[in-house]
């Protein structure tokens, strides 16, 4: 009874808060502004393919729109899962129509996890080292690494190893400076932003008051790092410096001419994205795996649809509207639509796949004795890896053309949704990640059938 008695008082309470004939004071009235949202008008409207290739037809009759096309084909492939990968977790997120739209025209690599990942045509200009005590011209920076170390007091005239402890600048240009002995000053790094007026005003976004010193061919400068300097250098590294050859290669990347954002509007071929699916830009290799790394790629509809969707986009344009219709009537890649299968073929058993993994996982997965069964070096290793996985019965080590069904590749991917350490493991230094080149190989000859010869 009493239950019931209590239902009834709170049902009462909220159909009283919810009478529109009562007037609450502050609650009522009109926003007294003109809500300023983004618009990216109307969508457009093509005329339709009209040819009779079965791969056009399904991209237009499945992905007819932009909207289609993020819903299901890049949220599938790319950011499946809350807070995994392109899903809230990893730059460039691409989980909704806004974020994916967000995308067009973004620079890549602003989170690459390692230097050796990051492509040429995705550096932007460094900052720059000015010593405020020195008349030289500033110097933009390449790259910079922190030595952890115990500190090691060197005198003014001593020469510290290339590896010391501490602070390691590497610039474009030789420092003129004295390298035979420390110069001690205030390191100034500068980076350019557009003020309020639009005009390029450079600032100082750190500073750093240290003993220098130059090494090498002088494009080195190596500075102190003391004790009591280390909670400025680390809020130095969380300023986060932006470096001109991110991946340390020689090259900087934006001094090129050729940056190259996620979604270039009417140039697929020099978008990051496509060229992270497919491998290569305009013939040059791209570093890293293909993406998507353990889900199932891009069909060839798919990548029709997203060379479409990026082709039909305007250059001059501020904004686009995802429900517009993709143009494969007047889209140049469904003249030949199977030239964009991103699978590829080539790589067998034998000829590269066999030697990777006898190389890599040999080791544990070799002899009379190999972990969970599997030996890897043995004769029949190629029919073993067609049979189903021992922690995993439901799925097969290697199910030829299906990536995210295959044990094998899932272990060596570092999937989620598999128990255990990513594979392989190095006994002495615990996780050791395949090369990209390697982990694309096996994710190609999976892909393209598992063959065991041509």
């Amino acid at each position: 009874m009493m239950r019931s008695t209590l239902a009834s008082v709170v049902a009462v309470a909220l159909l009283s808060g919810c009478d529109s004939s009562k007037d609450y004071e502050g609650t009522t009235g009109t926003i007294p502004f003109e809500p300023q949202r983004p618009s990216s008008g109307a969508p457009a409207t093509v005329a339709p393919y009209t040819g009779s290739d079965p791969l056009v037809l399904e991209a237009q009759t499945r992905l007819p729109t932009g909207l289609d096309l993020q819903r299901k084909v890049v949220l599938r492939t790319c950011g499946p899962t809350n807070g995994v990968c392109h899903n809230q977790k990893e730059y460039p997120d691409l989980h909704t129509a806004g974020t994916f739209t967000a995308s067009i025209n973004a620079p890549c690599n602003l989170q690459p996890g390692t230097y050796a990942s990051v492509y040429d045509r995705c550096e932007r200009l460094g900052d720059r080292f000015k010593l405020k005590e020195q008349s030289f011209r500033e110097i933009e920076i390449g790259w910079y690494e922190v030595v952890l170390g115990a500190y090691v007091e060197y005198e003014d005239d001593e020469v510290p190893p290339s590896d010391a402890a501490g602070l390691h600048l590497y610039l474009r240009d030789p420092v003129p400076l004295d390298k035979g002995r420390a110069h001690w000053g205030t390191a100034n790094f500068l980076r350019n932003f557009i003020n309020a007026q639009d005009n390029v005003e450079t600032l100082s976004v750190a500073n750093y008051n240290t003993r220098w010193w130059v090494l090498g061919d002088g494009r080195h400068l190596f500075g102190e790092v003391r004790d009591y300097q280390r909670d400025s250098v680390e809020a130095l590294q969380a300023i986060g410096i932006i470096e001109g050859d991110q991946n340390r290669n020689g090259t900087f990347g934006a001094r090129e001419g050729k940056s190259t954002p996620l979604l270039n509007p009417g140039k697929p071929e020099e978008s990051y994205l496509v060229a992270r699916v497919r491998g290569h830009m305009q013939g040059e290799r791209i570093p890293g795996s293909r993406m998507p790394l353990a889900n199932q790629p891009l069909s060839v509809p798919d990548m029709l649809a997203l060379m479409c969707f990026i082709e039909g986009l305007d250059p001059n344009a501020n904004e686009w509207n995802l429900s517009s219709s993709i143009d494969y009537a007047g889209c140049s890649y469904s003249a030949n639509p199977q030239a964009l299968n991103v699978v590829g073929a080539g790589v067998t058993w034998r000829e590269r796949v066999w030697p990777i993994l006898q190389s890599n996982c040999g080791g544990c997965h070799g002899g009379s004795n190999a972990q969970m069964g599997l030996d890897l070096t043995a004769s029949d290793a190629y029919q073993r890896l067609r049979a189903a996985s021992v922690q995993s019965p439901n799925l097969k080590l290697v199910d030829p053309g299906r990536l995210e069904q295959s044990y094998l590749w899932l272990k060596l991917a570092g999937d989620g949704s598999i128990v255990g350490s990513r594979m392989p493991v190095d006994p002495l230094d615990g996780t050791r990640t395949l090369p990209p080149d390697q982990l694309e190989s096996i994710q190609t000859w999976i892909l393209a059938g598992a063959l065991e010869v041509e």
